[in-house]
């Protein structure tokens, strides 16, 4: 208890701080030196004899594909060790925004597809066939279907999170930045582990892992992961329950390294059969006999007859996911001396089944089903140099082909239509580019840093089509099967200096160009015009930071501005549409010619004293259109100039860690906040208050003993303690059924893990 109270007096009197969440001190198994893979470890003690005491732990990263300090990276970066995922409960990259200043990743109308945003950059749209703003990466292999980032996070080295465009250094261009994500290498000698976690509403988390040696060069590592459980949610009239996870996955690692030639063979599979989470009524529904408003524990769900035979399910069937993904990959190094060839092969498929239900009834008013297959081909070879030398390079070429067929069918039936829709349609991207990235250093402490992209895409969607299906009627042919191309062909690049102005204390500056590619809306199409495809999106970016350690290295600040000059920003909106002289509004992603997005992230980390680590970071941003205009949801046309774009704009982390020596033991207690400003889509900002998601507080604490050597752990929990009622999204579907999508009540429960 008396550490309890020390911790809770400490974080009332923090005022300062940052999210270097990484600082924390790794697992063992996370500290184990590199291996053929490539990777680095998240945490070092300081080169010498092990570092003083109390001083902060050196965090190395691969950021700019190579191993350094991240205090020496002149980018704006977050690192998130394996072992804090664990600790704050995070299982998929949605589970970052609690952790990460200036991060938003939404689930679209509560849905399973991730809409992420950075610094304010991001793309809304509930379909799968568009890429994202934000990359992905799990082991340097790109993510370019978001909805295949939904897997487990299991058995995690790191995530980096990089900020602002990332093009001269990696496969995929981005306009808002990267996650970086670095699985557990396989160990030189034998090591295993295995955690379990068990919560309120019966939520399981499990882990395990084996890693060894199999032959002279070679090793291997096994690893699985599964959760189970955790749904909060009852439907209003029946009180089924909803919301239960079930997902198990494995990952099998090789490492071979024989002279100069290191190779890493990676097999991984994740399997989803989770109920969907339920949206809830936060307004009445409109009518004589209105439903709701919900507590955001009570939601509803259920199809029309006629939908569910089409489908073959029930009519009260819950919303549900069915998804398998594999991926397989090969990075082959070769070590030549002054320089190291790298391939990196990989083959990703997702099949998918999902059902959503957006309207929070028992009817069949708003019920989404997606039916998706793809397919991910894609080979990178980069040339990098070895050593300190004063001129040091990175050149790369990257090669990418996506299949996606996919089905949506929505259903209407019960909204005033009744109808339900039918859309296939398949699409073909093909992605070549070339990228590089030189740094020369002026004078010892001066670098010159400057970067090159050259990017062809093609983007082709085919045979699109959308039916409306009347019950025993006709089939009415609102769009009758189109092919669109789109296309990318441009420069991008970036420019820098770094000034290393002591040892420990580095200012950069960079100005940088990012493109994203232009796409299709490809749901609720109900009139050709919304076939046409959106304009590829161009961020500038400007930015100046500083990195230093402070303090014989007790205290570290980490500081960056930036200001991001959009063009064509892709946003979800609405066009006219006339046929036969009568003009209609229908929803389409469109692009607003010039957008401004401003602010900057300050992070701090300060251990006073060896047992207790304080860190901090807040993040502001702010972005308006600078000439947009748009027709509003009654149809008129507006200018939105100077609107903001509906981001939250204020973030906080918070992190306070107290570790008591208790004779072989140590016993940590640890408490986490976070906070998140409101937002509101802007799309739907002319309707006043009514969609904004309030700002939002998130308290967590634990309470944690086990052996100094860390074989064994034994934890206690608690996540939203103060159980603080809040909404991932707000929306609306059809005929006025106002939605959002919850946020999860407070957890409790214990974790166990023990390590060999």
């Amino acid at each position: 208890m008396r550490a309890w109270v020390l911790l809770g007096s400490v974080g009332a009197l923090s005022v300062l701080g940052t999210s270097a969440y990484a600082q924390e001190a790794a697992s063992p198994e996370a500290i184990t030196p590199a291996t053929s893979s490539g990777q680095s470890t998240s945490v070092e003690p300081r080169p010498g004899d092990g570092g003083t005491v109390g001083q902060l732990d050196e965090i190395v990263v691969t950021a700019q594909r190579r191993r350094e300090s991240v205090q020496s990276v002149p980018i704006a970066i977050s690192v998130v060790s394996g072992q804090t995922l664990t600790e704050r409960g995070a299982t998929t990259v949605n589970d970052l925004q609690r952790l990460v200043p200036s991060l938003q990743v939404e689930p679209a109308f509560g849905g399973g597809q991730p809409q992420f945003r950075l610094r304010g950059v991001g793309f809304e749209d509930y379909a799968t066939n568009n890429s994202p703003t934000v990359g992905t990466y799990i082991d340097d292999i790109a993510y370019p279907i978001p909805a295949n980032t939904q897997g487990l996070l299991f058995d995690i080295e790191r995530v980096e999170v990089l900020r602002g465009p990332q093009g001269t250094l990696y496969g995929r261009n981005t306009t808002g930045g990267a996650l970086n994500i670095a699985t557990a290498a396989p160990t030189a000698s034998f090591s295993a582990g295995a955690l379990a976690e068990y919560g309120r509403f019966d939520t399981f988390r499990g882990e395990g892992f084996v890693s060894g040696p199999l032959a002279e060069g070679l090793s291997a590592r096994l690893s699985i992961g599964a959760t189970q459980g955790g749904g909060f949610q009852r439907e209003r009239d029946t009180r089924q329950h909803l919301g239960d996870a079930d997902v198990i996955a494995g990952r099998v690692k090789l490492a071979y390294e024989r002279g100069p030639v290191h190779v890493t063979l990676i097999g991984q599979y994740n399997r989803d059969r989770s109920e969907g989470r339920g949206v809830y009524l936060f307004t009445p529904t409109p009518g004589p006999n209105p439903v709701g408003p919900d507590d955001r524990r009570t939601t509803g769900f259920g199809l029309s007859p006629s939908f569910a035979a089409l489908l073959g399910y029930p009519v009260n069937q819950k919303p549900f996911r069915d998804n398998d993904s594999y991926t397989g990959s090969a990075n082959i190094a070769v070590d030549v001396g002054p320089v190291t060839l790298t391939s990196i092969s990989a083959y990703q498929n997702l099949n998918r089944i999902e059902l959503n239900d957006w309207a929070a009834l028992r009817t069949g008013n708003s019920d989404v089903w997606f039916r998706s297959k793809a397919d991910v081909v894609s080979q990178e070879f980069r040339l990098a140099s070895n050593g300190e030398d004063r001129l040091r390079y990175t050149l790369g070429v990257y090669y990418s082909n996506e299949k996606l067929n996919e089905v949506y069918r929505s259903d209407f039936l019960d909204a005033g239509f009744g109808l339900s829709a039918f859309t296939p349609y398949r699409q073909r991207t093909e992605s070549i580019s070339g990228f590089g990235q030189l740094e020369y250093k002026l004078t010892n402490a001066l670098t010159l840093i400057g970067g090159a992209r050259y990017e062809f895409e093609s983007r082709r969607l085919i045979g699109i089509e959308t039916l409306g299906l009347i019950p025993n009627g006709p089939t009415i042919p609102f769009v009758t099967p189109q092919n669109r191309r789109i296309t990318i062909d441009d420069w991008s690049g970036k420019v820098g200096l770094q000034y290393q102005l002591r040892p420990d204390v580095l200012l950069y500056a960079t100005a940088s160009k990012g493109l994203k590619s232009g796409g299709f809306t490809a749901v609720n199409t109900l009139a050709v015009s919304q076939v046409d495809p959106f304009k590829p999106e161009t961020l500038y970016a400007y930015e100046a930071g500083v990195k230093g350690d402070f303090a014989d290295h007790r205290v570290r600040i980490n500081a960056s501005g930036y200001y991001y000059d959009y063009r064509d920003q892709q946003v979800q909106g609405v066009v006219l549409n006339t046929v036969n002289g009568v003009t209609t509004r229908i929803g389409r992603i469109t692009n607003a010619p010039r957008s401004e997005i401003f602010g900057g992230e300050v992070e701090l980390t300060v251990r006073p004293v060896p047992p207790l680590t304080i860190s901090q970071t807040v993040g502001y941003v702010h972005g308006e259109y600078r000439e947009f205009l748009d027709p509003d949801l009654g149809g008129a046309i507006i200018d939105r100039k100077g609107q903001r774009i509906g981001f939250p704009e204020l973030t906080y982390n918070g992190d306070v860690r107290y570790t008591l020596p208790a004779g072989a033991y140590d016993v940590t207690g640890q408490m986490n906040y976070s906070f998140r400003d409101n937002s509101t889509l802007a799309v739907l900002r002319t309707a006043g208050d009514t969609f904004k998601v309030a700002s939002y507080w998130l308290v967590d604490a634990s309470l944690s003993v086990g052996p100094h050597d860390g074989k064994w752990q034994a934890a206690l929990w608690g996540r939203n303690i103060l159980d603080a009622g809040y909404d991932l999204a707000r929306n609306f579907f059809i005929g006025g059924y106002n939605i959002a999508a919850p946020g999860t009540p407070a957890t409790y429960g214990v974790r166990g893990s023990v390590r060999f």
